[in-house]
């Protein structure tokens, strides 16, 4: 058994007793295929996820009809959609914070897809609701033709180092919720004086972005020479790009849900038990995403590493993020 199969299956067996148990549901495979077609939103980029849809398509003949944008941007849309009684999505799958707030709006109902019930038990939703399916580490990636890795900057209190100034990229804290609930959750690991590594990242005067997708592409472009960003577009985004092994890595599952108002359910089930499946993880997992599927390990060079040091962010509530929002734009733009 390989560490990252023990550290799942420790995670499963420990927990395995004490949370509740909700049933996976069979999918009508004959419905699914009647329906024709399934309507996704999501926040994984579309050269990533037209992998599992060209294999969903080829096992199923259903068409996928994908629309990404960031979290934020997902969660507007489907907001929007939800409150205007028009959602246009069958599933949908984002950041965790993400979802318990559109969870709570009751946009979503239970399913849960057979092929997740082998994911480690901490991550299942005692409601059946949610299935969380992949995790993203957030880290620091750095331009390798332009930082040599003896010089690249060995953790976060490094990129306060004045050699960065005006040389970082990341999302834009005050419009991009994810970046928001990371730099909330540095508390974890550097406690009171979070907020003061905020404001002295803030004076580095770094590259703000809408998003985490656009950060490895100006990396890679030479516009700025290290960023914030998801690890796992180290190998995802073409280019001379490296990243840092961190001690923590602060991150967050991502979940499915289906839609409560799906107008095709049996392919919403169908995709999403498709996306769970052993061959829909190892196909993420080749390109690099880190899955739950403890038989598919990221193609990442010690992922392994970056698995045994995760700290798993809290969400902050809908009035902390009106409030976080302000305070980075503050921080940032001091207005």
């Amino acid at each position: 058994m390989t560490p990252l199969s023990r550290l799942f299956t420790s995670s499963l067996l420990a927990l395995l007793f004490i949370l509740p148990k909700v049933q996976a549901q069979p999918v009508d495979v004959d419905a699914a295929k009647r329906e024709g077609k399934v309507v996704a939103y999501g926040t994984i980029i579309p050269k990533i996820m037209g992998a599992l849809h060209q294999g969903f398509e080829k096992k199923y003949g259903i068409k996928v009809e994908y629309w990404r944008a960031s979290a934020t941007k997902v969660m507007d849309r489907a907001l929007t959609e939800w409150r205007a009684g028009k959602p246009a999505f069958d599933v949908l799958f984002a950041i965790h914070g993400a979802m318990l707030l559109m969870k709570k709006e009751g946009m979503f109902t239970q399913y849960i897809p057979p092929s997740s019930e082998s994911f480690p038990a901490h991550y299942r939703d005692p409601d059946g609701i949610l299935t969380s399916w992949r995790v993203t580490p957030i880290g620091i990636l750095y331009n390798t033709e332009l930082v040599k890795p003896q010089d690249a900057p060995k953790s976060l209190d490094d990129l306060l180092n004045p050699k960065w100034r005006r040389k970082i990229g990341m999302p834009d804290a005050s419009r991009h919720t994810s970046t928001a609930q990371f730099l909330w959750n540095l508390q974890k690991v550097k406690g009171e004086k979070w907020l003061d590594f905020v404001k002295a990242l803030a004076k580095q005067e770094p590259h703000l972005m809408e998003s985490m997708a656009p950060v490895p592409n100006a990396i890679v472009r030479g516009e700025v020479q290290v960023g914030l960003t998801y690890l796992q577009y180290v190998i995802q985004q073409k280019g001379p790009l490296g990243f840092v092994q961190l001690n923590k890595f602060l991150t967050d599952s991502n979940d499915l849900a289906l839609s409560s108002k799906a107008s095709r359910p049996s392919a919403a089930k169908l995709y999403m038990e498709y996306a769970c499946s052993p061959e829909g993880q190892q196909t993420l997992a080749e390109l690099g995403e880190f899955v739950l599927s403890p038989a598919a390990p990221p193609k990442i060079k010690d992922a392994e590493k970056v698995l045994a040091n995760l700290v798993f962010m809290d969400n902050p509530t809908p009035d902390q993020y009106k409030k976080l929002t302000a305070q980075f734009r503050q921080i940032f733009f001091g207005n």
